[in-house]
């Protein structure tokens, strides 16, 4: 697993090779006990996050969006990314 990035206590991190569960293109996030698996695109797949911070990582995904595909294409690679 490796931190993509931190802000307001939340923590978004990837996986490698991290299809089992959904094959679309994701990052995880912790929030305190709350955890949760949004899709690049900002979607929420699984788990559970607040409103508001949910906004906040949409919009940080919406921001990175390329960076992020490349990380995943090089996650599902067993790259190094970012």
């Amino acid at each position: 697993m490796r931190e993509l990035y931190r802000f307001h206590g939340i923590v978004v991190t990837m996986l490698y090779k991290d299809i089992i569960q959904y094959e679309k293109p994701h990052v995880h996030v912790r929030f305190g006990d709350y955890a949760a698996c949004i899709g690049i695109d900002g979607e929420l797949l699984g788990g559970e996050i607040p409103p508001k911070q949910l906004k906040m990582i949409q919009s940080w995904l919406l921001l990175n969006e390329e960076e992020l595909h490349t990380a995943w294409d090089n996650a599902m690679e067993g790259k190094y990314y970012y």
